[in-house]
């Protein structure tokens, strides 16, 4: 009794990427089951070892009539590496070129705002003028309940309220005198 360990994902993907890289040929999947057994890899998982294969980008997968053709290439393995690579590499001269120009915009923000006695009373006067604005605004906001238009407001308000309440009247003793009659 002999515990033969099954082959991990990655192993059954370099094996099924053999099948087409010796053969240089195109499969139907029913053909990959029957193959992929004699490389290690179960018929019952060949299904999805080929579709982690095409999501990858490494088996070419077409469909012609009712028949879907599975095919990979040695030389289209080295095309989408260089492709990878090249992009890659545009990408890094870019994010290079990004860094550089970050860099100098931050250079020239600086520029301007060096530590200097100006520079230093600016920002108190700044922060004091803050500080009043701030205070200004907390008087504002308790005086708000006398804002003649708050006041107007809750007039306009007590108005609904007074017609509402008429209005639930006249119901109530409509119901309680329709209710008497009966």
């Amino acid at each position: 009794m002999s515990k033969k360990r099954g082959l991990s994902l990655e192993e059954k993907r370099e094996q099924m990427l053999q099948i087409f890289y010796e053969s240089q040929d195109f499969y139907l999947l029913k053909e990959l089951e029957k193959l992929g057994p004699k490389k290690g890899v179960i018929s019952q998982s060949v299904k999805d070892v080929v579709q982690s294969l095409v999501d990858d980008d490494l088996v070419l997968k077409d469909k012609i009539g009712t028949s879907v053709y599975f095919w990979s290439l040695p030389s289209c393995a080295g095309n989408q590496l260089r492709n990878t690579y090249n992009k890659l590499e545009s990408d890094l001269s870019n994010s290079k070129k990004r860094y550089v120009e970050l860099v100098e915009h931050r250079d020239n923000l600086k520029r301007g705002r060096e530590d200097s006695e100006e520079r230093e009373s600016a920002l108190e006067e700044l922060k004091a003028v803050e500080l009043h604005h701030k205070k200004l605004k907390e008087e504002l906001a308790a005086y708000a309940d006398s804002d003649p238009a708050a006041v107007e407001a809750m007039k306009d308000a007590i108005d609904v309220a007074h017609s509402a309440a008429n209005r639930w009247t006249v119901v109530f003793n409509y119901i309680s005198t329709s209710k008497r009659a009966t």
